[in-house]
């Protein structure tokens, strides 16, 4: 009995400097915003080249297919596309298929494009077309006719309106896009786009997506899509890219994605220096029982 009480109370001490460790490898580098650099995968690298080949005054259709549960994942990859399609100068045209996605479009157009590229004016350099009902019809219907899929912007302003909205004057379906950039977190998203719109159109299409959506869409990549950033680890990647090309982006809002990464690299080290440990103990118990 006395050796099962020792047993007992080593093994719950154990476990709770296990999860008091766990607290501190989390907690510590989200207080201090302790951050490595990283290192970005071959899919991630065309995506950026994709990007930095478009010349000055292309169309981008910017989909933001996302709410604010997901946007812990989504919200660093859409702000860091942003960036980039701001700094090749050229043309947004945003939109989302789901209900929700317009608080992400408004929140996005404020911090980073109104905020960060003060010479975008609207209808000019970007416009907001909202939030549109249907899901994959509406790709449909957008895919031969654009305006008759989005007939006004949010300020219920006519698309038709060549005056108020000179931007939307070129576009007449999905084939006046140079490039499609999809943010989702599920349906309709990017396994919508690319079988509905891009293939079709015969239109480029890169984005991001949520980790546990990321499988749906391998498929597809790389020859009907160009790739994707898969949850945080990938828009982290986008980041890191963002800032070896462009130094002057190295300021805290451009680094949400490598910061919350940081402590994830520092719990994932410690629990990998947990196994090590306990399986070195295992062994050498063993060792010291044979010897007996």
């Amino acid at each position: 009995m006395v050796q099962l009480g020792r047993w007992a109370v080593m093994n719950v001490t154990g476990r709770r400097c296990i999860y008091l460790g766990m607290l501190l490898a989390v907690t510590v580098p989200m207080i201090w915003r302790i951050s490595f650099k990283e290192h970005p995968t071959p899919m991630v690298r065309d995506i950026f080249a994709t990007i930095e080949k478009l010349p000055k005054n292309a169309r981008v259709l910017f989909v933001c297919d996302f709410d604010p549960a997901s946007a812990a994942e989504t919200r660093p990859m859409e702000d860091a596309f942003a960036r980039h399609l701001c700094l090749r100068g050229v043309g947004l045209y945003c939109l989302t298929l789901w209900p929700t996605g317009p608080i992400e479009i408004d929140r996005t157009i404020r911090d980073v494009i109104a905020l960060e590229f003060p010479s975008y004016r609207y209808g000019q350099n970007f416009v907001n077309l909202g939030y549109m009902s249907g899901n994959e019809a509406v790709v449909a219907v957008a895919l031969t006719n654009f305006k008759k899929a989005f007939s006004t912007d949010v300020h219920n302003i006519s698309t038709h309106d060549a005056s108020r909205l000179p931007m939307m004057v070129p576009i007449e379906d999905l084939a006046s896009f140079d490039l499609i950039v999809d943010v989702s977190a599920g349906y309709p998203g990017l396994n919508e786009w690319i079988p509905y719109g891009a293939i079709p159109a015969g239109v480029p299409i890169v984005g991001g997506s949520v980790a546990v959506g990321s499988p749906e869409i391998f498929p597809y990549i790389p020859e009907q899509c160009g790739g994707i950033l898969v949850g945080v680890k990938g828009a982290a990647e986008y980041e890191q890219l963002l800032l070896e090309q462009y130094p002057q982006l190295d300021r805290p809002e451009c680094r949400i994605a490598l910061e919350r990464m940081g402590p994830q690299t520092v719990a994932h080290l410690m629990i990998i220096g947990l196994i090590l440990l306990g399986n070195g103990i295992h062994l050498w118990r063993r060792h010291k029982e044979a010897a007996a």
